[in-house]
């Protein structure tokens, strides 16, 4: 049963939404051919009408008639006019989708009747046979309220209770009800602070609400819907609140997943451990953030070394959890590129317990004087390093990961909101559980959230006055909907599409090691090489084909562009811009560094990028012609990385040119904070000198 609202089938002028209505035939059409039996309730025929005939009588007045004050419209004509209209729109959209509709029109007083409801029952039931969709409306030309916008004692009392009404009375096992939000929010959606319900509790919602004002074209409103929505749920019918502006939300709730507002009779057991929303995970983290900057330095630096000992100590339960995720992930057929980066090696906890000690080791971060001066006698002036405040990262599925950008939050100063990929659920949960129980009470286990679901990453991002910056690490589709979906600045952390050039003076046999090490080290890795750009004048010493020959033999799949795959015998690329993550690359042919260096901005991810070569100059055109985040000479790209540049970890590698670019450690999660001090003693003694000076001058004067 999908009942649509007023405000969905109309636009703001009050004429017909057509491209909604049309969205929302398609998908019953889907659905019909599925084999779902749909019923629709409409809603919109006053509204329609209202807009109709005042046309008319615009078109029918004359020059002093319209001078004239405006008799309201009877609304019960405008049911009539619109109710016709409304129909003859959906029967020419059902048409072209090669669907039957039928109309049916019901009163508050027809369901007094037991005859009519028993004949409503049998009918609904041949067309539904029949693969018809019938479309009910309450039929206002003819009914008995006073006003069809006046609510009445009664069976039903608008279009909302009318769907519940129909989906207890025709035993409906999904009622979805379309309006103009994404589902019931705490508040009115247009306040600041407003969270979407995804699952309704009526013991833990039902006085926390406050609802707004009532719809201006419709009945009833949220609050009419929500009443609706609880009469069928307890009845046993499970209801839906969600967006009728969405092309495709009653396909995505067939489908099982998290839009809008879920209304169910057992939904209070399913809530038996206290939810915690969005803005109060974000509030909690900054709060903790705040008691964590108070602590002394030796304190902050002491919780980093308890996590890295607790992360030793547990090693054996993180191992088991994550095998679990990699079994999973092996079962579902994951390629091997997000497996390798899913499994915690051996070594792998003690390295990251190490790298977490050579950051508790670093120079203090917070409260560093980046500059001071004196603004006059005994004023000064400093701008000192100070947290960000709240940091939400989504990251892939990479459990280690997690554990660097816990310790990069903590040893900052600042409050984190993690996500990482479904892939990982296991293993990031007991590294959370680990992580986080090894912080004092004093800071509070708070300081570090994680989210374990997608939909709630919209809810977060819409807290711009909460969480201070959002890292989103993946691919560029990953980073550009993040960017659209927020106010709340974005570091991005994008494709890597890292290149080595060989020019033609490179020393062959460091070209073999850098290649190699950049390619096979570790090939899921964002900073492996993924193109390989040869100087044309390097073909012609043999050792070109030397290098091949290795690649291939140590199991990398070359493709070429055009150039390379003539050469070599090997498939063409598609598109240059593509990031592998695996045993795989990209071979091309240039004619010089320049040629090189248009090809990296032309197709890289201005991740990093390299050049082997003997030549300085060639060198030092390279390095700094190249608009990458990171550029290397005679080095291997897999040298970008936090912790070989000697941060002790990163929260991911930035491509951006604003605040921080390339491996962002520590200082890529400080801001500023500047300090006015004046130094009162001071200024009194000069006072005091001053005052001394004047009288001993006053005296001689005398």
């Amino acid at each position: 049963m999908v009942k649509v609202g007023t405000a969905v089938v109309t636009r703001a002028d009050g004429r017909l939404a057509v491209g909604r209505v049309g969205a929302l035939c398609e998908q019953l059409k889907e659905l019909n051919s599925q084999g779902y039996e749909v019923i629709l309730v409409a809603s919109g025929a006053v509204g329609v009408g209202i807009q109709r005939l005042r046309y008319r009588r615009l078109v029918n007045s004359s020059l002093d008639d319209l001078q004239k004050p405006q008799i309201e419209l009877d609304s019960k004509a405008c049911a009539a006019v619109g109710q016709s209209s409304l129909m003859a729109l959906y029967d020419t959209l059902f048409s072209q989708l090669d669907v039957t509709a039928s109309q049916l029109l019901v009163t508050n007083s027809d369901f007094r009747n037991p005859d009519f409801r028993m004949q409503l029952s049998e009918t609904v039931g041949s067309l539904l046979d029949l693969r018809v969709i019938p479309i009910f409306n309450e039929n206002d030309a003819i009914s008995t309220r006073d006003h069809p916008n006046e609510d009445s004692s009664g069976i039903f009392c608008d279009n909302d209770s009318l769907a519940t009404l129909l989906a207890l009375e025709l035993k409906a096992d999904l009622l979805v009800l379309l309006s103009d939000v994404e589902g019931l929010y705490n508040a009115p959606p247009n306040k600041p602070h407003a969270e979407l319900i995804h699952t309704y509790v009526k013991e833990k919602h039902e006085g926390e609400i406050t609802f707004g004002d009532k719809s201006k074209v419709g009945r009833g409103g949220m609050t009419a819907k929500v009443k609706a929505a609880n009469q069928a749920a307890d009845a046993g019918t499970p209801t839906v609140i969600t967006s009728g502006y969405a092309t495709d939300n009653i396909i995505k709730v067939l489908q099982g997943q998290r839009v809008g507002t879920l209304f169910h009779k057992d939904a209070h057991s399913w809530t038996l451990v206290k939810e915690i929303g969005a803005r109060e995970m974000a509030v909690a983290a900054r709060e903790c953030s705040r008691r964590l900057q108070a602590l002394p330095s030796k304190d902050r630096r002491k919780i980093l070394l308890d996590i890295a000992d607790a992360l030793e100590a547990n090693e054996s339960l993180i191992k088991v959890e994550n095998e679990v995720d990699v079994a999973a992930a092996q079962e579902a057929g994951y390629d091997k590129s997000l497996l390798s980066r899913l499994t915690l090696k051996p070594g792998k906890i003690s390295g990251l317990a190490k790298s977490i000690r050579m950051l508790a080791d670093m120079k203090e971060p917070i409260g560093h004087v980046l500059s001071r001066m004196e603004l006059a006698d005994g004023l000064i002036l400093e701008k000192t390093s100070c947290p960000m405040g709240v940091l939400l990262v989504v990251f892939e599925a990479r459990p280690d990961a997690l554990v660097q950008i816990a310790s990069l939050a903590i040893r900052s100063g600042n409050g984190l909101l993690l996500k990482g990929g479904k892939e990982a659920n296991r293993s990031n949960a007991i590294l959370h559980k680990v992580i986080t129980e090894a912080i004092p009470d004093t800071v509070g286990e708070k300081l570090i959230g994680l989210v374990t679901t997608r939909e709630q990453i919209p809810d977060l991002l819409k807290l711009d006055d909460v969480i201070d910056l959002v890292i989103p690490r993946g691919s560029n589709k990953l980073v550009s909907q993040i960017k659209d979906s927020t106010k709340i600045p974005v570091l991005g952390h994008a494709d890597g599409i890292c290149h080595v050039y060989i020019d033609k003076s490179a020393n062959m046999k460091m070209a073999k090691h850098i290649v190699l090490d950049a390619k096979t080290d570790y090939p899921a890795a964002c900073n492996a090489m993924e193109t390989l750009l040869v100087h044309k004048d390097f073909l012609s010493n043999g050792g070109f084909n030397k290098l091949v020959t290795e690649l291939q033999r140590k199991g990398v799949t070359l493709h070429g562009g055009p150039r390379a795959s003539a050469l070599l015998n090997i498939s063409q690329v598609n598109s240059f811009h593509h990031e592998y993550n695996s045993m795989a690359c990209t071979v091309e042919i240039v004619d010089d560094v320049h040629s090189a260096i248009d090809h990296i901005h032309r197709h890289g991810s201005s991740h990093t990028d390299c050049i082997i070569t003997e030549d300085s100059k060639i060198a030092e055109i390279f390095l700094l012609q190249v608009d990458s985040a990171a550029v290397f000479h005679n080095a291997s790209t897999r040298f970008c990385d936090g912790a070989r540049f000697g941060l002790g970890a990163e929260v991911g590698i930035s491509t951006s040119r604003i605040h921080a670019r390339g491996p962002v450690g520590v200082e890529g999660l400080l801001t500023s904070r500047w300090y006015v001090k004046s130094e009162f003693l001071y200024c009194a003694i000069k006072c005091f000198w001053f005052l001394c000076n004047l009288a001993i001058r006053w005296v001689m004067v005398q």
